[in-house]
């Protein structure tokens, strides 16, 4: 892998980095109301402080499209320090998991997508256990 200089992003403050998604988005999920691990972990999730977020939970919840507008900048950061950073799966399925993430959401917000691309065009070479997810970003 390439030595990688990146402009640090810095899309969510640390005021908001000391809230839960349910206090910054004003919404209470209430509790779960199907008993699976991810939908409980999913509802978890949303009461845990941004800044207490690990890989895993940026994996589950960007693998949901769940709060992205909060989530993805936290995930470009990790993917920023280590592009293959890994969840509880295998190295890269954090960035598999954003690469995954729906057209339209990259369509709203270019910039990211930009950050993203340029986390891709740095990891050379690129991972082939990844190649699928490439393909879902590159041609929507």
């Amino acid at each position: 892998m390439t030595e990688q200089h990146f402009e640090p992003y810095s899309g969510v403050s640390e005021e908001q980095r000391s809230k839960t998604l349910q206090e910054l988005e004003g919404q209470d999920w209430g509790e779960p109301n199907f008993p699976s691990y991810l939908v409980r972990t999913c509802h978890a999730l949303r009461r845990k402080p941004l800044r207490d977020f690990t890989v895993e939970d940026l994996r589950i919840m960007i693998g949901q499209n769940i709060s992205l507008n909060y989530l993805m900048p936290l995930a470009i950061e990790q993917l920023q320090r280590d592009p293959l950073a890994a969840g509880d799966f295998y190295p890269g399925d954090l960035l598999a998991n954003v690469l995954k993430v729906k057209s339209g959401f990259w369509q709203l917000q270019p910039h990211l997508r930009r950050a993203v691309q340029d986390i891709v065009d740095h990891l050379t070479p690129f991972p082939e256990d990844l190649h699928q997810a490439l393909l879902v970003f590159q041609h929507p």
